[in-house]
């Protein structure tokens, strides 16, 4: 592989872009594929192929062909606004996926240092905290708080730039007052319906970490759902 090959993937994963890497297994010669951008003559013609593989993130050798692709994946974020008792064993779970996570809670007594280490915390309100780190369409809400002065900033927050899973805590009384409040200040039903309210897959539990259990397996439903 190519030295300038090889610094322009450690520019993309510092920068945690996606994207892959391409290699004839004929003549060892490899590129960088992202979607929307050409292929050079030697892969082109495998184009369907690459993109199909790189939506699925399958590495190995494409069927039919010399070509392996190496996939390199975006990490998903998942900011959890709430630093409460299930927050502590969601934290579990995404860490063990490779997630990246982002704690928000202006209630600086439930996060100490004991409770959650290691952790990126922002104690400040959702519209401050939302400032000061980056959000995009891989980035998961997770609001726990039960609190609508913190937790329906950041539903707005969530529904306005479009993240790939918006869910928030509470019973299905708490999630249609939620709804109301959020229709008053003008978000229309189908961005609404795009909360999971209550959140969670539902397998029946109802311990913190069963809780935890379900978030995660939604998370993880909904981003498969989208490639």
């Amino acid at each position: 592989m190519k030295t300038e090959i090889l610094k322009e993937i450690i520019k993309k994963k510092s920068s945690k872009q996606q994207f892959a890497v391409l290699t004839n297994l004929q003549n060892s010669n490899s590129e960088i594929f992202e979607l929307g951008k050409n292929l050079s003559k030697e892969f082109e013609n495998n184009k369907t192929e690459i993109e199909n593989y790189f939506k699925l993130k399958k590495n190995g050798i494409i069927e039919k062909t010399e070509i392996f692709i190496q996939n390199y994946i975006k990490p998903i974020n998942v900011v959890v606004v709430g630093a409460v008792h299930i927050t502590q064993y969601l934290i579990d779970f995404v860490q063990n996926l490779n997630f990246e996570i982002t704690i928000i809670d202006p209630r600086k007594y439930f996060t100490t240092e004991q409770r959650f280490k290691n952790i990126n915390v922002i104690n400040e309100w959702p519209d401050e905290a939302f400032k000061k780190i980056e959000t995009n369409s891989h980035t998961a809400l997770v609001a726990l708080t039960h609190d609508p002065k913190i937790d329906d900033p950041a539903l707005q927050h969530a529904l306005k730039n479009k993240f790939f899973y918006i869910g928030a805590l509470g019973s299905k009384k708490t999630h249609l007052n939620r709804c109301r409040r959020l229709k008053i200040l003008g978000f229309k039903d189908e961005e609404i319906n795009a909360i999971h309210g209550p959140i969670g897959i539902n397998l029946g539990g109802k311990s913190s970490p069963e809780i935890a259990l379900s978030i995660i397996s939604e998370i993880v439903l909904e981003n498969y759902k989208r490639n």
